[in-house]
């Protein structure tokens, strides 16, 4: 079959389970030779390469552009292969994994050597999930192998969500990519680690630290980087705690605190920036949209419901590159449940924080 190409990068879209079927068989190939594909998962589209092979991984960073210690997340069909990587599985890993995996969960464990130590940036843990979504898993299959794939984008830009924003970053730059339609949750997974008796959060995602605690009836310490406001030296123990990402092309302002004053502050800055002429666009809750007017406004979703927003963020965010505008000003929401994951991605993509 003849698939479309796009500046030399395969487009693999199956309509049928025969298309489906040759689709994985192309892009398994292009994996088993050491080549790159971007393929999707329920989170954002990953750029997939085989996890032990060091000159893929190498080509991995050098594609993204991505800085050399920010390690990579393996992705793997199941806990048996997950196995395979890791020195040890604590009961708390198989519980998570019972419970949340196949599913938006990566969780940090010791690595046996078979792991090649860049594609964990030199740490001695790797962080492993099982993907939700049905391609990707068959991928990992058809491939037999484990896939190191952070997003399909190149640093510091929002992440993909759909194979047309996979193409507009790595057209030409990867061999392929496995169109499988919008992702469904939208950000990232939720990185846990397991490495010492008391589990952390390293970075929220679908699967929330109320989640997390429910099942492992224990507390797990919120090490987020935002939340603890440290900086971090050498290598991050998960991706997303070091380096800015999501970043449009202009300065995003966030407005975060009371909801009440925090409405006002929207109001004011947006004010003021069109009183300096400048094109404002405005990223608002359902609850806040009508608060006042702006050339481009975006409805991210209700404040009430955090998974909505994250399912539109990264599209939207992308979108904004496109737009003729000199600022985007965002309203900040509730950092609980799904919320905590949104507000993680707009911090890192902020510009500049304002506290009413």
């Amino acid at each position: 079959m003849a698939w479309p190409i796009i500046k030399g990068t395969a487009v693999l879209k199956a309509l049928n389970d025969e298309d489906e079927g040759k689709a994985l068989l192309y892009a398994a190939e292009i994996l088993k030779k050491g080549g790159l594909v971007a393929f999707p998962t329920e989170t954002v589209y990953g750029l997939g390469g085989d996890a032990l092979n060091p000159d893929t991984v190498q080509n991995i960073y050098k594609v993204k552009q991505r800085p050399p210690d920010n390690p990579l997340i393996i992705h793997v069909a199941g806990m048996d292969q997950a196995a395979r990587l890791v020195e040890e599985v604590p009961p708390e890993a198989f519980l998570l994994a019972e419970n949340f995996w196949p599913g938006p969960l990566t969780m940090v464990l010791p690595k046996k050597n078979l792991v090649p130590d860049i594609t964990t940036a030199g740490l001695s843990s790797a962080a492993i999930r099982v993907p939700a979504h049905p391609l990707a898993r068959k991928l990992i299959r058809a491939a037999e192998i484990p896939l190191a794939a952070p997003s399909a984008n190149l640093s510091g830009r929002p992440s993909p969500t759909t194979a047309e924003h996979v193409l507009d970053d790595l057209a030409g730059r990867i061999e392929a990519v496995l169109d499988g339609g919008s992702c469904s949750v939208g950000v990232e997974s939720t990185v846990i680690s397991l490495l010492s008796g008391t589990p952390a959060l390293l970075r929220p995602g679908g699967i929330t630290l109320e989640m997390l605690e429910d099942v492992l009836k224990q507390e797990v310490l919120d090490l987020t980087a935002e939340r603890k406001g440290e900086v971090i030296k050498g290598a991050p123990p998960s991706p997303g705690m070091k380096y800015r990402h999501y970043a449009p092309r202009v300065p995003l302002y966030l407005v975060v605190g009371d909801y009440p004053a925090q409405r006002k502050q929207l109001v004011a800055l947006t004010e003021s920036f069109l009183m300096q002429g400048r094109k404002v666009a405005l990223l608002l809750s359902l609850e806040s949209a009508g608060i006042c007017s702006a050339p481009v406004l975006r409805v991210l979703g209700s404040r009430n419901k955090p998974e909505q927003i994250a399912k539109r963020l990264f599209a939207i965010l992308r979108e904004m590159d496109f737009l003729d505008i000199d600022v985007i000003v965002v309203e900040g929401f509730d950092e609980k449940g799904m919320g905590r994951a949104v507000m993680n991605r707009l911090r890192k993509a902020a510009a500049e924080i304002i506290n009413n």
